[in-house]
């Protein structure tokens, strides 16, 4: 070999792992300028290390990283594959400038922005959170353990396997994301994102209206005697066959009172269950289209809240 030929310098697995874990701390060093900037470059330190070895070239390398960056941090980790095998063909020699590298990054963070927060914040979570929290609420350890780790077991595995996907594939990959499979992609999520959410309104979403719209006396034998047990208990003289009768009529879905009374709530479950807590959400969905800052909802809330409740009308 020459002295004029260079030798070729590649990316250890040592070094992708590394980034990998690095990855996982993007948001760390958050900022209002240049927001993920400072995460993203520390990401990149190891493979920098590898593929450059003056000081001079490893400061050039952390200056063009430590541009604007912003994306979902989970799908950052393709970008990071992408820009690591850029670096790579830079350091053995391939005319990649630094606005190539830059216009790579900043081409692939938006598209993927929008797909990360409808799969992971719209539809992975909730769902997992619900089915975890369900757990606890019947008494479970495992509720919040299972959420743990099998939400950080998606993650881990979901940033290493695109990391290596960006990696592999190189800058072939912008390809694949300026064609019409993204854009199905992000609209499946947020169609599937949404149905979630609504599913899970009603279940988190506690609305009720006491109000009387109705109250019909039942026919005769139609209740149970529930007024001739109190009378039997405070008198202390209860028999067993006495409890029993009452006991059979509750079980023949007979009355516990002389009224058959049927309020507002009773009328929107029959309608459709969960259709007022639905309406919540449309309102509040409404309210924030229409730029209402979330504090200002949050205490209009309150004040409704307590208002209907002084007033009867919700409990």
């Amino acid at each position: 070999m020459s002295e004029n030929e260079k030798v070729e310098v590649h990316l250890r697995k040592s070094d992708l792992v590394n980034t990998w874990w690095r990855s996982t701390f993007l948001q760390a060093s958050w900022n209002y300028e240049r927001m993920q900037n400072v995460g993203w470059a520390f990401s990149l330190i190891p493979g920098i290390r590898r593929l450059y070895k003056s000081k001079e070239d490893r400061a050039a390398a952390m200056k063009r990283h430590l541009e604007f960056f912003n994306t979902h941090p989970y799908v950052a980790s393709p970008i990071l594959g992408v820009e690591l095998a850029m670096e790579e063909q830079r350091a053995n020699g391939a005319p990649i400038n630094d606005e190539a590298m830059n216009g790579v990054k900043v081409g692939m963070m938006g598209p993927l922005a929008g797909v990360g927060d409808p799969i992971f914040w719209g539809t992975m979570r909730p769902v997992l959170g619900a089915f975890a929290a369900g757990m606890a609420q019947g008494g479970s350890v495992m509720g919040p353990i299972i959420f743990f780790v099998v939400w950080n077991l998606i993650r881990m595995l979901f940033l290493w396997y695109t990391q290596q996907l960006g990696y592999k594939e190189g800058t072939n990959i912008t390809q694949d994301l300026g064609g019409g499979a993204m854009q199905k992609i992000t609209t499946g999520a947020s169609i599937l994102g949404m149905f979630i959410m609504g599913v899970l309104v009603p279940r988190w979403t506690t609305m009720n209206f006491p109000v009387v719209m109705s109250k019909v006396k039942v026919q005769d034998g139609a209740a149970a005697d529930i007024p001739a047990l109190a009378q039997s208990i405070n008198g202390g003289d209860v028999s067993a066959s006495q409890i029993a009768k009452v006991v059979t009529q509750i079980q023949d879905e007979q009355s516990l009172t002389a009224y058959k009374v049927t309020t507002l709530q009773d009328t929107l479950d029959d309608l459709l269950p969960g259709l007022a807590p639905l309406l919540l959400m449309f309102i509040v969905l409404w309210l924030l289209r229409k730029r209402v800052s979330a504090i200002t909802i949050i205490f209009g809330l309150f004040i409704v809240g307590i208002l209907a409740y002084a007033f009867g009308i919700m409990a």
